[in-house]
């Protein structure tokens, strides 16, 4: 009646193909620890990440729109659901390890700031004398650093798996546990979470966008990927409000864009004749992506969406607020340490002032950086 994790990893054997990583195979965590009685390493990943505090936070916090802007835009945990869920789909489509994939992209964005890529640019331009900002190195140092949840180690203690998905491109700075061994390309579940992510927030910053009506669906006719996506909708929903049609042309396009993956995925895994994980990381390319066609289609679709919507002046007034916001309370913790919390100045020594404050204000949730904004404003004026 119990399934044992042993017979997880039997399973996973028999189901997925030669070049997907299995989780009896893993190439272990940073610090040692025994095996789960019924979870198999990466579901232990993906749970721990569930679990974590960083993840909770996501709730609040910017997709594109600021979370007192409307409660059914996306933020960006429902943004890291999404994507998610489509990685699931690809990595079963192409008999993948499921666990990892998912794993990876929820812990992916652990490392944003508060307000979106407005905040990692303003933390990146204030770091550049010390090593710089980037959300994909600041998920690592959540997970392998920042979280304080078990004794024996700091973070997380993800698998070498799970990490390499979400170091993403690399690293040329200082980590503070070794990093995952660099490999011309990375796993096949780490390839295929990063479209997943691409594939996520292409279409539901599209639905936001429209929901804003700061895009227009007349605009939008002009553009293959979206005319296309939008005639298979009419002809599925004949009848229907606009409403309904709208969400369907969402529908069609993210599973055009998901199968696309899938099947030109399935090609070049075919034709690299990459038999192994180790196989796929030797490759001079990646396998999993989008065809040439699609690629550029959706290239095109995505400098309509950077034009119209993230230039929008609205979206620009609130990333000029955020910018000000974060750049304010990074100078005022440089300029006065007193007013960050212990455990945070405690870490001067170790990981330096600047990395300090950033890790601290990256953590922030948009309301908490906001309130924080109003109490440090408060005590420059009564000083």
């Amino acid at each position: 009646m119990i399934r044992l994790r042993e017979a997880y990893e039997a399973e996973e054997r028999e189901r997925l193909a030669g070049c997907a990583v299995k989780s009896a195979d893993s190439r272990g965590r940073v610090v040692p620890e025994p095996e789960h009685r019924y979870r198999t390493a990466f579901q232990r990943d993906r749970d721990r990440v569930v679990h974590s505090r960083a993840f909770r936070r996501l709730e609040y916090k910017t997709q594109v729109f600021v979370h007192h802007e409307g409660d059914h835009y996306r933020n960006r945990l429902t943004h890291t659901l999404e994507g998610a869920q489509v990685a699931r789909t690809i990595a079963r489509a192409l008999r993948l390890n499921e666990d990892l994939a998912e794993a990876i992209v929820l812990a992916h964005d652990l490392g944003h700031t508060p307000f979106g890529h407005a905040g990692e640019r303003v933390l990146d331009a204030l770091l550049e004398a010390d090593g710089g900002f980037d959300h994909n190195r600041q998920s690592l140092r959540i997970v392998d650093l920042l979280e304080e949840r078990y004794p024996g180690f700091r973070g997380l203690n993800l698998t070498q798996e799970t990490r390499e998905g979400i170091l993403k491109h690399g690293a040329g700075w200082d980590h503070p546990v070794p990093l995952p061994p660099e490999t011309p390309q990375h796993c096949l579940e780490a390839q295929l979470a990063d479209l997943a992510d691409e594939i996520a927030y292409t279409n539901h910053d599209l639905d936001d966008g429209l929901r804003a009506g700061l895009l227009r669906p007349e605009d939008l006719t002009g553009l293959s990927l979206w005319r296309e996506a939008r005639e298979k909708a009419e002809a599925r929903a004949v009848g229907s409000s606009e409403a309904v049609i709208a969400a369907q042309t969402i529908v069609s396009l993210l599973d055009r864009l998901a199968t696309d993956v899938i099947e030109t995925a399935a090609q070049r895994i075919a034709a690299a004749g990459a038999d192994s994980p180790d196989a796929v990381r030797a490759l001079d390319a990646p396998a999993v992506a989008f065809s040439d066609s699609v690629r550029h289609e959706l290239r095109v679709l995505k400098k309509h969406l950077f034009e119209r919507f993230y230039l929008h002046p609205r979206v620009l007034r609130a990333t000029r607020r955020a910018e000000r916001i974060l750049g304010d309370l990074y100078e005022a913790y440089r300029r006065a340490p007193e007013l960050l919390p212990e455990h945070v100045s405690a870490r001067f020594e170790t990981d330096g002032r600047a990395r300090a404050i950033a890790d601290y204000i990256a953590g922030m949730t948009d309301g908490f950086a906001q309130a924080e904004h109003r109490r440090l404003g408060r005590l420059h004026d009564g000083d």
